[in-house]
C-alpha cells in the first residue's frame, strides 16, 4: 500500500523515507517475526516480473527453495546453474533479505559488466518497491548503483574488478555469471580482494554462474566437488524447472546446437571449438593442487635427488616465455621432468608484473634448483633476459639456438658464428612446436599438472593458417610447451634425453639385479665365494680377488 507523499522517500509513494513510523497489527508482527526467521518464509512477499504475467508473485521450484538454504547455511556457496531458472532472482531475494532483517550489513552485487550488475540491483529495487510498508525500512539512499536503508545495511552494485570491492569490508559478496568474466580479471579480483572478503568469521561469498570454458569459475566448482576448498557445491539441472523435457530439449537444440545446449542447459565445462588439442582429450586433463607456491612459482613436484649407488638425478628443462611488458601478458615457465616416459610437467611460473631485469634471476633460482635444468628462452620481445643468464648470472645449462648456413634454427650447445642465446618463435617454429605438442599430449607422452596451462589449452584455437589465444585469453603458458614440443624433435634433445634414459634404466637393471638375483646362486660347496658387477654384468671372484673363470649370469637364469 502506498503513503502519504510527504512521508515518502523522495516522492515514490511505494518507499518509506527515513523515521517514519510505521502502525503494526499484531498479525503483522508475527508476520514480521516470521520473515525474520527465515528467508524461505520472506518469500511469500516478494514480487517480481514475467514475460507472461508482468507484476507478479514469486513461486520457487522445489531447487530454488534449496538454493537459499545453501545460501543461509554455508559460507562459501557456489552454484552451477542453465540458463533461464531463475538463478539470479533467487539470489536477489536471499540479499534483500538480508539488509532488511540483519543490521549494518554491507552486500556487494558484481558481474562481469556494470550494467548487468546494476540490472540485479534494480531486480531487487523492484521487490523492494512492492513489498508492504510494515516490511520496509526507511531509506537513505536510492539509485541505480547503490541502497542504502535505515538500518544501516546497504548493497551496491559494480562489474567484477580488482579495485570492485577492495575499498570495503563487505558481509556478501555476489558473483553473478563469474564464468564470463575475462580470467585475468577474475584472477586478479580473488588475488586482491579475496583475503578482504574473507577476513571476517560469518562474511559470505555466493558464486552463481552458467559454465562458460574451463576457467576459475571450473576450477573453483571442481575444488569444492573435490573438497579441496571451503565452497558448497550446487547444481541445477534443466529437468528441474516445470515444462522442461525431452520434446523441449529437441526443440531447443533444433534452434540452437548441441554443443550450445551442452554448455548452458546441460551445464558442460566445454572450452573453446577449434581447438589445437582435441576436446575429448581436454576434457580428460586434470590438474592437480600444487605442494608448494612462492613468489607465484608453483611446485608440484619437487626435484629428484639421485642416490650416486642406485639411481641419478632426475633431468629438468625449463622452458621460458618472456612477455611483451604491457601488462597484457605473462613472463612464464614451465619446468619438464625430461627423464621420465612419459614428460611431466613438474613446476610453472606466471606473473604479469615480473621485471625484465629480475626475471632472469627467478629462473636462474629455479633451474638451480632443479638440477641445474637446462633452460630455452624465448627472445622475440626481450633477448636480454637470455643474455644476462648466460652471461652475468654464468650459468652454463643453456640452450642455444644455431641459425647459420641459412637452415631452420636448430637446438645446439656449441658457440661461435650462427649461433644465439635462445630461440626467436618463427611462423616454421610454431608450426613444428603446435604439431608435436599435439601428439604428446593426445598421445599421453606428457603429463600437465598446472590448471593455467590446461586452461588455456582450452582456448588455444585455430587462428588463420596457426593456432593461437581465443578472444579474451592467453597463450602465455602454452607458448612454452609450443617451445617444448618443437626441441623435442631436435636431434641434440633426443640425444640427451635419450643418454639420459639408458643410464636410467641400466642402473635399475643393476639395482634389480642386486636386489633380486644375487642370493640365488650361493651354493655351499666348501668353498668361500664372492661376487662383483663389472660394467652391469655379474663376475664370482677366485682366490686373490682375481675374477673366476666364467660368466655366472647365464647359470643363474638357469637355475
Amino acid at each position: 500500500m502506498a503513503i502519504q507523499k510527504k512521508e515518502s522517500y523522495r516522492d515514490n509513494p511505494l518507499l518509506k523515507r527515513v523515521g517514519i513510523n510505521v502502525s503494526f497489527t499484531e498479525e503483522q508482527v508475527e508476520e514480521y517475526i516470521k520473515c525474520r526467521k527465515d528467508p524461505l518464509y520472506f518469500t511469500k512477499y516478494i514480487k517480481i516480473i514475467t514475460l507472461d504475467d508482468g507484476v507478479t508473485e514469486f513461486k520457487l521450484y522445489d531447487f530454488q527453495e534449496d538454493m537459499l538454504k545453501t545460501f543461509h547455511n554455508n559460507r562459501f556457496t557456489i552454484m552451477k546453474c542453465p540458463r533461464q531458472v531463475g538463478k539470479t532472482t533467487t539470489t536477489v531475494a536471499y540479499l534483500l533479505w538480508t539488509i532488511l532483517f540483519q543490521d549494518s550489513q554491507s552486500v556487494a552485487v558484481l558481474a562481469n559488466r556494470g550494467e548487468t550488475a546494476r540490472g540485479i540491483l534494480g531486480k531487487l529495487q523492484l521487490a523492494y518497491e512492492n513489498l508492504p510498508m510494515w516490511l520496509q525500512q526507511g531509506v537513505v539512499e536510492w539509485n541505480k548503483g547503490r541502497v542504502e536503508l535505515e538500518n544501516g545495511s546497504i548493497i551496491v552494485a559494480s562489474s567484477t574488478s580488482s579495485s570492485a570491492a577492495r575499498s570495503g569490508s563487505f558481509n556478501i559478496v555476489f558473483l553473478d555469471e563469474f564464468a564470463f568474466v575475462p580470467s585475468n580479471i577474475a584472477t586478479e579480483f580473488f588475488t586482491s580482494v579475496y583475503p578482504v572478503i574473507t577476513a571476517g568469521t560469518k562474511t559470505k561469498i555466493i558464486i552463481v554462474s552458467t559454465p562458460n570454458g574451463m576457467n576459475l569459475f571450473y576450477k573453483i566448482w571442481t575444488d569444492a566437488v573435490n573438497k579441496n576448498n571451503n565452497y558448497t557445491p550446487y547444481e541445477v539441472h534443466w529437468s528441474m524447472v516445470q515444462g522442461r523435457d525431452e520434446d523441449w530439449k529437441e526443440e531447443t537444440i533444433k534452434n540452437t546446437s548441441e554443443r550450445q545446449f551442452r554448455q548452458e542447459f546441460e551445464t558442460e565445462f566445454l572450452g573453446s571449438s577449434n581447438t589445437l588439442i582435441s576436446g575429448q582429450k581436454l576434457q580428460q586433463l586434470a590438474y592437480k593442487p600444487p605442494i608448494a607456491e612462492h613468489d607465484k612459482m608453483k611446485i608440484y613436484e619437487y626435484p629428484i635427488k639421485g642416490d650416486d649407488e642406485t639411481t641419478k638425478d632426475h633431468l629438468y628443462a625449463l622452458w621460458v616465455d618472456v612477455s611483451e611488458g604491457r601488462n597484457l601478458d605473462c613472463s612464464t615457465f614451465s619446468v619438464i621432468d625430461i627423464s621420465t616416459a612419459p614428460y611431466k610437467q613438474v613446476a610453472t611460473y606466471k606473473s604479469s608484473s615480473i621485471s625484465p631485469m629480475l626475471f632472469p634471476t627467478v629462473i636462474y633460482n629455479a633451474a638451480r634448483l632443479y638440477n641445474d635444468a637446462y633452460v630455452l628462452v624465448e627472445i622475440n620481445n626481450n633477448p636480454t633476459v637470455a643474455d644476462v643468464i648466460h652471461q652475468d648470472l654464468e650459468y652454463e645449462n643453456l640452450f642455444k639456438i644455431f641459425t647459420g648456413n641459412k637452415q631452420p634454427q636448430q637446438l645446439s650447445s656449441g658457440f661461435g658464428r650462427g649461433v644465439q642465446m635462445g630461440l626467436k618463435m618463427s611462423v616454421a617454429v610454431k608450426r613444428v612446436g603446435c604439431s608435436n605438442l599435439k601428439t604428446l599430449i593426445e598421445s599421453n607422452k606428457l603429463i600437465i599438472n598446472d590448471f593455467d596451462t590446461i586452461s588455456e589449452l582450452t582456448t588455444f584455437v585455430a587462428s588463420k593458417t596457426s593456432f593461437a589465444a581465443d578472444a579474451d585469453a592467453n597463450d602465455d603458458m602454452v607458448m612454452g610447451l609450443v617451445m617444448f614440443a618443437w626441441a623435442t624433435g631436435q636431434k641434440y634433445f633426443k640425444d640427451i634425453v635419450n643418454h639420459d634414459i639408458r643410464k636410467q634404466l641400466q642402473l635399475e637393471d643393476m639395482n634389480q639385479l642386486d636386489e633380486e638375483v644375487l642370493p640365488a646362486p650361493i651354493i655351499e660347496d666348501g668353498r668361500e665365494h664372492s661376487f662383483e658387477i663389472i660394467d652391469g654384468d655379474l663376475w664370482e671372484l677366485a682366490d686373490g680377488n682375481d675374477i673366476y673363470a666364467g660368466f655366472i649370469r647365464d647359470s643363474i637364469k638357469n637355475l
